[in-house]
């Protein structure tokens, strides 16, 4: 099936599907930026405008995954033009009933938060798997509180790969068998928690519950699910620390826990990790970034809304592959790095909504294929490089709220800037002298007071050197 003249409009919401996916005749996968919310009650109410953003990788993928992206997506299709119904509340005893099952989990972490699944012995199923797959998901349906679409009605009965939202494929391993190979909740407003007994759909590639009021912490046992391509567990109600079970997936490399309430630290191993896609925005994750922050592989990250602080790494520049990368609304306190420049596939920068000093590096005018620029609410200061608006690609340089002394005339010709509430002379809607003053008095800022880390790329590993076995002594027989 031809997927390459999939169109999806510019304006949705998250009640819309968020697509990552594979081309299935060309290496390339497509994004749906989706980092804006609002508080409505006690849901999440989002109403956002979003661009497609097309991004051309070097990934191959398995056909198995190919085939179950089809499936996916034509179910999921059918789902986003449907509107998001149910009103986001539980009720009490629901609260009550999710609050006394995440306490026995919280009892024994690493044991059994499970529910009770009796397989009717009359059942008869197409293989093994399909019978751990039933067990799994009739042990979610008990999870399952509210289901206001009625999305999991027909999750009776042995014919597994009938059920809504679930998706299978011939079995990676044994394509002369079926499997469970994709879930697809999204948009769902279902209420619950995610038991263990879900380890057991071992051979899932895809799991996709965006947009729904999923509650607690993600399960142990997935660190059994071995190929797991995505993992989409965005604008839900998860909560607690970062879910390290996720840095056990070999294979994962789509990460998405935006909109949820996860807190503390992001484990730094995270940055280390084969992923093509992260996305945390929106939780209440509070830590520095780590200096291995540019060992990541990522062509997009979002770390917005946070409470992120400290430097912005200078390893950042190393990140080769990056095309998007927003780190807006967090608390970083430094200079960029210098040699940004050297991020030679970047799109979109976005840094806006912290406390970064300094003047924007002149590098930034080497890359050409930057196209979204967003420095402002910060405290950055001096000229704007004259490079940097001449940029061929640029469509919207927003340095807005900062207190820059002056603009070259080559930016005010590009197709979207903004430049108010700076410090340039004879431009309107600027910051008072006085407080142009009292700034711009502490002189040129020192970027190395705010002792950040230099990047030490880490060396490549020693080759190895295969000495050869001397040869057999020759014997001679007399």
């Amino acid at each position: 099936s031809d997927l390459s003249d999939l169109k999806i409009p510019l304006q949705q919401t998250l009640k819309s599907h968020t697509f990552y996916s594979p081309n299935s005749n060309s290496d390339s996968k497509s994004y749906l930026g989706l980092i804006s919310s609002t508080e409505s009650g006690s849901g999440l109410c989002i109403d956002v405008s979003c661009e497609m953003k097309t991004i051309t990788t070097t990934t191959h993928y398995p056909h198995f995954l190919n085939l179950l992206f089809v499936f996916v997506l034509t179910t999921s299709i059918s789902l986003s033009s449907s509107e998001f119904v149910g009103n986001g509340r539980l009720s009490d005893a629901e609260v009550s009933y999710i609050r006394r099952r995440q306490l026995l989990y919280y009892k024994d972490q690493y044991g059994d938060r499970g529910e009770r699944v009796v397989v009717d012995p009359r059942l008869r199923f197409e293989n093994p798997r399909i019978r751990d797959a039933y067990i799994a998901l009739q042990a979610w349906k008990q999870a399952i509180l509210s289901d206001p679409q009625n999305l999991t009605a027909n999750w009776v009965g042995s014919k597994v790969c009938n059920y809504h939202g679930v998706f299978c494929a011939p079995a990676p391993d044994n394509s002369s068998i079926r499997t469970v190979a994709g879930i697809d909740l999204n948009h769902g407003d279902i209420a619950g928690y995610l038991p263990e007994e879900l380890g057991l759909l071992r051979d899932i590639a895809l799991f996709h519950i965006n947009s729904n009021r999923f509650c607690g912490t993600v399960p142990q046992s997935f660190r059994n699910l071995r190929i797991l391509f995505e993992l989409d567990l965005s604008n839900n109600r998860f909560a607690g620390k970062f879910p390290r079970v996720v840095l056990s997936l070999p294979t994962l490399k789509f990460l998405d826990l935006r909109f949820n309430e996860f807190e503390g630290s992001v484990p730094s191993e995270l940055f280390d990790k084969n992923l093509d896609a992260i996305f945390i925005n929106h939780n209440r994750f509070q830590f520095e970034l780590p200096n291995n922050f540019g060992n990541s592989p990522v062509s997009v990250i979002v770390l917005a809304n946070n409470k992120f602080h400290g430097c912005v790494p200078e390893s950042l520049v190393n990140m080769s592959n990056l095309n998007e990368i927003i780190l807006m609304n967090n608390g970083f306190r430094s200079c960029l790095p210098r040699d940004l420049g050297l991020l030679r596939n970047l799109t979109v920068f976005d840094v806006s909504f912290n406390q970064l000093m300094g003047q924007l590096p002149d590098s930034i005018g080497d890359i050409a294929s930057l196209e979204q620029l967003n420095v402002a609410h910060n405290m950055f200061s001096g000229e704007i490089p004259a490079s940097i608006c001449k940029l061929p690609n640029l469509k919207n340089f927003t340095y807005s709220y900062n207190f820059f002394t002056g603009e070259p005339p080559v930016c005010l010709r590009l197709p979207a800037f903004d430049d108010r509430r700076n410090c340039i002379p004879r431009r309107p809607v600027q910051r008072s002298a006085a407080q142009c003053s009292s700034f711009l008095s502490r002189g040129p800022v020192d970027c190395s007071s705010f002792g950040c880390k230099h990047f030490v790329p880490t060396p490549p590993p020693p080759p190895v050197v295969i000495t050869p076995s001397p040869p057999p002594p020759v014997v001679i027989t007399p």
